[in-house]
């Protein structure tokens, strides 16, 4: 079993963030339970912390902070649309989707990256155990190797 993060799998999330940045594109955070106040700490910080004098901001938008949006989706269709919707008014070809996940299997996550392919966006993964399903379907990921739920 692995126990470290691999860094090939670093360096490829790092350089589609680093082409968004370059490229003006936006970056989109999205999970559940804990890691959906990861998802809004991750989104401030890439916004707010990357932030230098005479040179573009990096556009990061959590997908997990605007409640009333993600209940309304979930009451009138299913949860495992919330992330996807919410996607479906903004995405753009070369934009980045984040997903973090801990089992890599949250239906609501997997259809957000599907719609994000079908735009000609890139998915990320932020992944624990083995990564499930979404390993198989984004474009990059890093994996914490460890199961802790």
């Amino acid at each position: 079993m692995v126990r470290f993060i691999s860094m090939p799998h670093l360096e490829a999330v790092l350089r589609l963030l680093e082409d968004a940045y370059q490229q003006g594109h936006r970056v989109f955070i999205m999970g559940n339970g804990g890691s959906a106040a990861t998802a809004s700490h991750f989104a401030l910080d890439l916004a707010k912390n990357t932030i230098m004098p005479s040179a573009p901001r990096l556009k990061a938008i959590s997908l997990t902070d605007h409640v009333p949006l993600i209940t309304a989706w979930s009451n009138d269709t299913a949860y495992e649309h919330i992330f996807a919707e919410q996607l479906a008014n903004m995405i753009e070809p070369g934009d980045v989707v984040i997903g973090i996940s801990a089992s890599g299997n949250s239906p609501n996550v997997i259809n957000a990256m599907k719609l994000t392919k079908q735009h000609r966006g890139f998915t990320i993964g932020l992944l624990g155990a083995k990564g499930g399903k979404l390993k198989d379907i984004v474009d990059a990921y890093v994996l914490a190797p460890r199961q802790n739920i």
